[in-house]
């Protein structure tokens, strides 16, 4: 009997597969041939089914056909472009050139999971901008023609102004998810004007219980008005953070906590306490104004401070719901002090409380000492407001390239990524598909080199054409990709150069979106014979050997990034990918002295999974052969393409 080699999937992740795979795991008797029995899911989740038929949604024309172009493998594949690429050995960073929809489909199988914070900056929909136009039959060769032509804006004329924009950014945010790490974030920046459905598009994908904040910038001083025409000038845009789920941990800012200024205050006793009373299992010494006396003292240790008792503090700590259940509600006592036992956590073994001095103020007062365990600095919330006026002013300037419009500071940039707590993780990966001049590449370039960190980014950017009249055309930047990798070359060779370190990834490789390299049979065609017969070698005749590789780790789920070294057997090549994870032989006229080395190169403490070319053993029988040797050493994950 013929052995078969099992032959590789051309398809990126099937997501709709793999969420029935989910739906299986979870509740498998509602599973059938591959199908789901809703009658029976309905059965399981009992009340929780809502069957109203009026009912809260988020909706807009064309929704299920955007949903279905998301869960629509791509037949892509990303090709690698050494000659614009830097330091391509060693780099462990990626820029992609194509349509962000495709790309995020290619990237699914190899980076689901991995990515620890995404930033995107798309298209604010303002009529001037443009929103890209999915085509839901071909969208490879709908992004060929796209690129070769001037794009146009989505302008508020157009009937379906906000739906073109939905339809944009619901399957990309829904592809994007599934790249988020567990514990990673997602922030969006956006002007008022998409904002109330960029909200809702975000509540639906990532759900409510996800919504961390929105974050309002001010960009541009109150006096500066752009358009005397409007009824507000807009000084503030926003930035949305939805986090994947509840394993994601906001962190918060350090603040110093040493000083001791706010404890100036002395309370001397003058006189025995007019009574001692019970309170909550504790006898409690009351003094009258005129029994004690409050100064104020230059700061010491020694000394207490006051805290008014209002807001959350009510019920924030043990003094405030102390005072709130026994001492609140006591008519008159104005300004009389309570001496509590066994409270609080400082040098005392005591709490004064004060009733308001008058009726007229509303809020008790308690007074602590310097706490024993009092650390240096405490952990408080980020807001979510900054003001970052200048910083906006002068963006332009950032970069080195002709790109002054709609770029994002690094500074600015760089606040993101403490706050999705990138300062914490050295080595998380950034993900930007709206990548425009490459701004987040710059800022994290500069981020590493603040702490020597190994973290890593991933740009994609549609290579949309310039302006013939801008700035960057004259300067010979053709379309905006060529702005985005200039800037990232130029900003790492200026940080070598300011710092003298030569250990930071400034690198990045290039890979750009294309048709499959693999040919496919379409019934169709005019002339079946000449089709039959090409189709004789599978790999079309203008595509490399890299090429295939690369989309062969694409397609089984191998970062872009991996180590791999060739190995040379008489002039031929194995691809030896994450020291001998995978084996590849993509040559032609593959003999059995090829197999016999890729044995050698199997470690010994894993399992190694090896792909050869459909097409590309000498004859049947040396096929047959290289699969029964390779099994009969241990390797039984063998593939073709």
């Amino acid at each position: 009997m013929k052995e078969k080699m099992e032959k590789l999937d051309g398809k990126s992740l099937d997501i709709t597969q793999e969420n029935i795979k989910k739906l299986k795991q979870l509740f498998p008797e509602v599973v059938t041939e591959g199908k789901i029995d809703f009658d029976k899911l309905k059965l399981i989740l009992g009340e929780e089914i809502e069957t109203a038929k009026e009912k809260y949604e988020f909706t807009w024309h064309g929704k299920a056909q955007a949903l279905k172009l998301a869960q629509t493998p791509s037949t892509g594949t990303l090709r690698p472009d050494k000659a614009s690429s830097k330091n391509w050995d060693t780099t462990k960073n990626l820029y992609i050139e194509g349509d962000n929809l495709e790309v995020l489909k290619l990237l699914q199988k190899s980076y689901f999971g991995k990515v620890k914070m995404i930033y995107i900056d798309p298209p604010y929909n303002t009529g001037n901008d443009f929103v890209y136009k999915d085509d839901f039959r071909d969208s490879i060769k709908n992004y060929k023609e796209v690129t070769e032509q001037v794009t146009k804006s989505n302008t508020e004329s157009n009937g379906r102004y906000h739906t073109d924009w939905l339809n944009m950014m619901y399957p990309r945010l829904k592809l994007a998810r599934n790249l988020l790490a567990e514990n990673g974030a997602i922030f969006v920046s956006i002007d008022e004007n998409e904002f109330a459905n960029l909200k809702s598009l975000l509540n639906e994908v990532f759900g409510e219980d996800n919504f961390l904040t929105a974050l309002s910038i001010k960009q541009r001083h109150e006096d500066r008005i752009l358009k005397g025409d409007k009824d507000f000038h807009e000084v503030v845009e926003y930035c949305l953070i939805y986090r994947k789920s509840s394993s994601y941990k906001q962190f918060k800012k350090k603040k110093d906590n040493s000083s001791i200024e706010e404890y100036v205050y002395s309370i001397t006793e003058l006189e025995p306490p007019a009574e001692v009373i019970e309170m909550g299992n504790k006898k409690v010494e009351v003094f009258t104004p005129a029994q004690y006396r409050l100064e104020k003292l230059p700061a010491s240790k020694k000394n207490l401070k006051r805290i008014s008792i209002r807001g959350s503090l009510k019920e924030g700590n043990s003094s405030g719901r102390f005072y709130m259940k026994y001492l609140d509600g006591i008519p008159d006592h104005y300004g009389w002090l309570y001496k509590v036992p066994d409270m609080g956590n400082d040098r005392y073994p005591y709490r004064y409380f004060m009733r308001p001095l008058s009726e007229k103020i509303t809020n008790g007062v308690y007074f602590q000492g310097v706490p024993l365990d009092k650390a240096d600095f405490i952990e408080v919330p980020y807001a979510n407001f900054i003001d970052m006026v200048d910083t906006f002013n002068n963006v332009g300037y950032e970069g080195d390239v002709p790109f002054r419009n709609g770029k994002k500071p690094i500074k600015f940039l760089q606040h993101l990524f403490t706050l999705a707590g990138l300062e914490n993780d050295k080595n998380g990966i950034v993900l930007d598909f709206f990548s425009g001049s490459a701004s987040t590449a710059h800022a994290l370039m500069d981020f590493n080199l603040k702490d020597n960190g190994r973290r890593k980014f991933i740009m994609v950017q549609l290579p949309e054409l310039t302006d013939e009249k801008s700035e960057a055309y004259k300067a010979g930047y053709k379309n905006i990709c060529e702005i985005g990798k200039e800037r990232i070359r130029r900003a790492g060779d200026k940080i070598v150069e300011e710092t003298g370190k030569t250990d930071l990834d400034i690198g990045f490789k290039v890979f750009k979106l294309d048709s499959s390299n693999v040919k496919t049979w379409d019934p169709e065609t005019a002339n079946l014979e000449q089709d039959l017969f090409e189709l004789q070698d599978n790999i079309k005749f203008d595509r490399t050997q890299e090429d295939l590789l690369y989309e062969i780790l694409l397609k089984i789920g191998i970062p872009l990034t991996i180590p791999i070294e060739e190995v040379k057997v008489n002039e031929k090549t194995i691809y030896n990918v994450g020291f001998g994870s995978v084996l590849l032989c993509l040559e032609n006229e593959i003999d059995l002295d090829l197999v016999y080395k890729i044995i050698e190169l199997k470690p010994e403490d894993f399992d190694s999974k090896v792909i050869f070319k459909e097409t590309g053993f000498l004859n049947d029988s040396v096929k047959t052969n290289a699969i029964q040797t390779l099994k009969k050493n241990g390797i039984t994950d063998v593939r073709s393409v």
